[in-house]
């Protein structure tokens, strides 16, 4: 692989509407330059630091998520009645992108402490599912289907859209997550392609239809997720997220081909997701991290 360079003027757009992105009013910036040689929870040569450099897979993987996550009743409850999503989506949006790219990029001290703060607002959740279960939001059991969930969608976008994935890379991925997942309290998350199997199919009875799946595309279409520039993609990417929907899960949910890509449609979305994978963007986490480690900030994109 060799990184792709664009005309400076595009490229400057490029990397502005992507900076803009990752900095949600109300939340103190992030340096993911500093401090000088402190590691992330994961090392720089990992597997982790190439997926999560893709801007067009990262979207993909975190809507197929929460497909995922809204077809369990208790998880629903505390996304949909705990946040501001159905009324204002983009910060959220926002605020789950830097919190990857934080537990990912972010020099431990950072990530521990952001997944620390998370972990204190999880605790004040607790409410009633629709199928009349309590909840908590730091039930060890959902977050370690949150946890699962995203390592899910964000390892099969990879995989589907931009680069097939090895099954030794596909374990490593889940390997690499532990650490943070462990953190976050998901002590029972997958930590390999088999375990996540074997959860999906002991998940896949309890999880039930919801209209909430369906609101949650919708307001996915219409919101201004993606920087301007990439906005025209939008729909095309939140069809890729629905084609990553197992199929015995999109069957419970009532999720039809029709709701995904064309085999046309798919061809667009690999070529952008391709075409993403080259693009170095000095001012976004990869290349910043890569700056902290001593590596050139395009390091990520070579060879």
């Amino acid at each position: 692989m060799t990184a792709l360079v664009l005309p400076a003027p595009l490229h400057r757009r490029v990397e502005a509407a992507a900076g803009e992105f990752l900095r949600p009013e109300g939340l103190p910036a992030v340096d993911f330059a500093e401090p000088k040689g402190e590691p992330a929870l994961v090392p720089a040569d990992s597997l982790s630091w190439r997926l999560f450099k893709n801007p067009i897979s990262l979207f993909i993987g975190g809507v197929a998520a929460v497909i995922l996550e809204l077809a369990e009743a208790r998880v629903r409850a505390g996304v949909w009645d705990h946040t501001r999503f159905r009324t204002d989506p983009v910060p959220r949006l926002q605020r789950t992108g830097l919190a990857a790219m934080v537990t990912v990029y972010a020099a431990r001290s950072q990530a521990e402490a952001m997944i620390a703060g998370v972990s204190r607002r999880h605790a004040r959740v607790t409410g009633r599912a629709d199928d009349g279960r309590p909840y908590a939001a730091d039930d060890t059991d959902l977050l370690d289907w949150v946890q699962a969930t995203a390592g899910y969608g964000f390892g099969e976008a990879y995989h589907r859209f931009v680069r097939p994935l090895s099954p030794r890379d596909r374990d490593r991925a889940w390997a690499e997550a532990a650490p943070a997942a462990r953190l976050y309290g998901a002590t029972g998350a997958p930590t390999s392609q088999a375990d996540w199997e074997a959860q999906l199919a002991a998940m896949t009875p309890r999880l039930t239809p919801s209209p909430i799946v369906f609101d949650f595309l919708d307001i996915m279409r219409r919101a201004p997720a993606l920087p301007r520039l990439a906005r025209p993609l939008q729909h095309l990417l939140i069809r890729a997220a629905v084609d990553l929907t197992p199929p015995p899960v999109a069957a419970r949910l009532g999720l039809d081909p029709r709701h995904g890509l064309t085999p046309a449609q798919t061809r667009i979305v690999r070529a952008v997701a391709r075409t993403a994978d080259r693009l170095p963007l000095r001012n976004a986490p990869p290349a910043q991290a890569c700056v902290r480690m001593g590596l050139p900030p395009d390091w990520l994109y070579r060879g």
